[in-house]
């Protein structure tokens, strides 16, 4: 398949799962409990009233209209300027993730004794809730003082973005740099190869179909991280913190939340799709196995 035909399906795939997505939710609307219900006793039907529930086209006619009466600025506007302030931010925390990951991925797979002793650590770190850690980095970026740099508020963010992206970028290139088949791997070792060698022609190269999943999940935590860093913390000019303010207005207008929950939804697409069309690009040429 090729590249506009492998894009187009991906696409065609993307617009059939969001028009189910609507459905559902219509459908939902539609014969679901207004006040909610329970399901074997246990209250986890959600309401499908309009203050719970807004119908689709509500959500996205409130992009039109102001952001608070009396105001001429549109709602489009502000949401879009909230998830461009927080994609800064989450793209630094992916990048931070990414050389960390990597860095981790061949310092483990260097040393089988590193292995061993960090994994089980870095699947214990990411069982720390982020709500938690948020004020902890705050406070700790607040007290580093290294010559004149003074650490800027936006940075913890983008921090807790980092901690949610190195682990899966970690794993997957581990699992990667260790997928090289043995018989490359002894071809390698009769040509004196070093290991530096070895890690560059054979190694990076076999991982790139772990590790490119593993980029794409990582964006999307980098985004994750740094909206939920915005919640804790405060953080102005960011997409979470429009989660907040429109939150407290959910009561009398509903669809202004569903605003800043698609403006977040569309960052981390957003993310994740700078991956997707980097790794066909840079990989267009990349000879592909055969079958016969």
């Amino acid at each position: 398949m090729t590249l506009v035909g492998r894009i187009a399906y991906r696409t065609s795939m993307f617009v059939l799962a969001i028009a189910a997505i609507i459905g559902a939710w219509e459908l939902y609307k539609l014969i679901g409990p207004q006040g909610g219900g329970k399901f074997f006793g246990v209250s986890i039907l959600p309401r499908a009233n309009n203050n719970a529930m807004p119908h689709v086209w509500d959500m996205f006619s409130r992009f039109g209209r102001p952001e608070v009466r009396g105001s001429d600025r549109k709602i489009w506007v502000v949401v879009l300027s909230g998830a461009w302030f927080s994609l800064r931010l989450s793209f630094v925390g992916f990048l931070l993730g990414s050389t960390v990951g990597v860095g981790l991925a061949v310092l483990m797979t260097r040393f089988r004794i590193v292995q061993r002793g960090l994994l089980p650590y870095l699947v214990m770190s990411q069982t720390v809730p982020l709500i938690a850690l948020a004020p902890l980095v705050v406070s700790w970026g607040g007290k580093l003082e290294i010559g004149s740099f003074v650490w800027p508020r936006w940075l913890s963010a983008s921090i807790l973005g980092m901690f949610l992206a190195f682990f899966p970028i970690a794993v997957g290139t581990l699992r990667g740099l260790a997928s090289a088949p043995s018989a490359a791997m002894e071809l390698m070792e009769s040509y004196a190869a070093s290991w530096k060698q070895t890690l560059f022609k054979l190694r990076f190269p076999a991982a790139v179909p772990f590790m490119v999943p593993a980029f794409k999940l990582a964006a999307s935590g980098a985004v994750v991280g740094v909206v939920v860093a915005e919640i804790s913390t405060g953080l102005k000019g960011g997409i979470g913190r429009l989660i907040i303010e429109y939150a407290r207005e959910a009561t009398g207008d509903p669809a202004k939340v569903f605003t800043a929950v698609f403006g977040a939804a569309a960052l981390g697409l957003t993310m994740s799709g700078i991956v997707a069309v980097s790794d066909l690009l840079l990989m267009r040429n990349r000879p592909k196995e055969t079958t016969t």
